[in-house]
């Protein structure tokens, strides 16, 4: 089959031929049908070599939002049968330790939590086919499209937990803001509007046509990053700054803003893999503002951001590209010319 892998750091990945995994016990095969491009593959991609911790062998396969459909079942798997679309969960733990029997295997207390596509030593989705290592980590989709609905897997449940974690400071005459609209900024306010429509929800973005997306996805303003849209969140706050701020860039400039526009017991959630450094000290970010930086989200999650798609109270925008132009997805992504989030299809 075919394989879209990193093959050397910094280098562009590769189109290669590799063997059909055959599922063994407990695991399950499935014929991908979209597989998400997502800025933590430029990061990877773009790295000198392995960040620190992670145990990462080259080559392996990129691609860690999947969604296809059941191909073969292992000895032992339950539950579903040859051709069933289903959604597979991204971070893959141990399954036995307290977080992951809570459904929280993104924070597995054993082993990273990486999942397949992020060099944990798994394969991930661009690709024909993709081993998942247990049938636990598949969700049904329904009458949901596997190439539309990928990204919900990662776009979708990241943004999802971002927000529900700060439901109880979105009371009525609150207000949120996202600081940078693409993919993940798009679907945070449209679980903003799904979880908490009371919410003022404000996108923040350099880009004019991402802000004009962000309103028709229910922001109820939309402002170009700088001094002007600090002052304009201040004012509509009468001073006191956001109940939640959602930076989904995580660079020096954007985490500047954002503590900017916290206010006091607010939370300022970085979502963005920018690297960039919060600048903190007695008075800023304001006084006990949480600031947080989730990873993923539960399985649990996934299955309401799931029933959310169903019942077309969320939607992500999707651009596809076949396995042989993945590199050009990548770079378009790497240009900021992606509207909403590409998608691989390696089975057209």
């Amino acid at each position: 089959m075919r394989a879209f892998q990193l093959v050397g750091w910094q280098q562009p990945p590769e189109l290669r031929e590799v063997p059909v995994p055959e599922p063994g016990p407990g695991q399950v095969l499935v014929k991908v049908g979209g597989a998400g491009a997502c800025h933590s593959d430029l990061h990877i991609m773009e790295a000198p070599g392995p960040p620190p911790g992670f145990a990462t062998e080259l080559p392996f396969t990129l691609g860690h939002e999947n969604a296809g459909w059941v191909e073969r079942l292992g000895p032992g798997v339950t539950g579903f049968t040859p051709g069933d679309p289903v959604m597979v969960y991204g971070p893959w733990g141990c399954g036995v330790c307290a977080n992951c029997r809570e459904g929280r295997e993104n924070y597995c207390q054993k082993i990273s939590g990486q999942g397949g596509g992020l060099g944990g030593g798994h394969d991930g989705g661009m690709a024909e086919y993709l081993l998942v290592p247990a049938a636990r980590f598949l969700i049904p989709l329904g009458t949901l499209d596997p190439r539309q609905a990928a990204p919900l897997s990662d776009a979708g449940l990241t943004s999802y937990h971002a927000v529900k974690r700060s439901l109880h400071l979105l009371g009525p005459g609150s207000t949120a803001v996202v600081i940078g609209v693409g993919g993940l900024g798009q679907m945070a306010i449209q679980m903003m509007r799904a979880l908490s429509a009371a919410t003022i929800v404000v996108a923040v973005d350099t880009d004019a046509g991402k802000l004009e997306t962000a309103k028709r996805m229910g922001a109820d303003d939309a402002l170009l990053s700088g001094e002007e849209a600090v002052t304009r969140i201040k004012d509509m706050t009468e001073q006191q700054g956001a109940q939640l701020v959602l930076d989904m860039v995580g660079i020096d400039p954007t985490l500047r803003m954002a503590a900017q526009v916290a206010r006091v017991l607010g939370h300022l959630t970085i979502v963005g893999l920018g690297g960039g450094a919060l600048p903190v000290n007695f008075s800023s970010p304001p006084h006990e503002c949480s600031v947080a930086s989730p990873y993923w989200g539960s399985l649990p999650e996934l299955m309401e951001v799931i029933t959310l798609a169903q019942q077309q109270k969320i939607k992500m925008l999707v651009e596809h590209f076949p396995l042989e132009r993945a590199n050009e997805a990548y770079q378009l992504l790497h240009d900021g010319k992606i509207q909403g989030r590409a998608v691989i299809t390696p089975h057209p």
